[in-house]
């Protein structure tokens, strides 16, 4: 089931618990990303842990690699990412999530293979670790709760790596079981609401009312609507001028 799809490799480093593992993967395949390389993992490897958390991935875990370090774990890339949120006193360009995947992106279409860091739960990547890696990528939380789950940090950097790759949508509407109303559709609900309005003598003083009528008007424009949305109103005007509830 692995893609084909370019994108860079998640190295866990020496991760503590299974569950974290899974639940990393999980995070993972939300965004497409499939090559995780485990280093070192406290509680061994495989785990039955890791598999139970990580539910539909599971299968991720089974093509991930191991390693002893983590200079074997990025051997082969050209260019490594390590992700802390704590000073370390080494000289390191830092960069947000968002940054450091358009960077992998760029890199990785030019033919490089990249690598992202991500240290164990208690402590995080050790400056022996950071120290192999070219740039930092640092989240910007709340500095007076830095720390990020292990998955969570998983899980945001493959969003923003999604955000690089695919065309994500920044607003959209899901419709329903039926389109948009046309603006003949909606001028006729409007001229119906007018019309019983003007009966019901609503438009007064009459120097207001085209004021009132324009501002009625510009109501339904404002409100977006379906057809099913016209067809109601439609109904409730012409029950209202029933004047009396429907049997039944």
């Amino acid at each position: 089931m692995p893609t084909t799809r370019p994108q860079p490799t998640i190295v866990l480093v020496r991760p503590q618990m299974g569950e974290n593992i899974g639940a990393a993967a999980r995070g993972m395949w939300n965004f497409g990303l499939d090559r995780m390389r485990l280093v070192a993992p406290r509680d061994g490897w495989p785990n039955p842990k890791a598999v139970t958390m990580a539910s539909g991935a599971g299968w991720l875990l089974d093509e991930a690699t191991l390693h002893a370090d983590t200079a074997a774990a990025v051997g082969d890339c050209s260019c490594v990412f390590a992700t802390t949120a704590r000073q370390r006193g080494l000289t390191k360009p830092v960069f947000s999530p968002e940054r450091a995947m358009a960077m992998a992106s760029d890199k990785i279409a030019a033919g490089e293979r990249v690598a992202v860091l991500f240290g164990p739960e208690r402590t995080g990547l050790e400056n022996h670790d950071i120290a192999r890696a070219n740039a930092v990528i640092s989240v910007p939380v709340n500095p007076d709760f830095a720390s990020l789950n292990l998955a969570q940090c998983v899980l945001l950097t493959g969003y923003e790596w999604h955000r690089q790759t695919d065309t994500v949508a920044q607003h959209r509407i899901k419709m329903g079981k039926s389109d948009w109303a046309t603006g003949q559709e909606v001028e006729h609900l409007a001229q119906h609401y007018e019309n019983r309005l003007q009966e019901a003598g609503f438009f007064v003083p009459s120097e207001k009312a085209q004021g009132m009528k324009i501002n009625l008007r510009n109501l339904w424009s404002r409100m977006h609507l379906t057809r099913s949305d016209v067809q109601m109103l439609h109904g409730i005007m012409r029950q209202m001028v029933r004047g009396k509830p429907r049997s039944g």
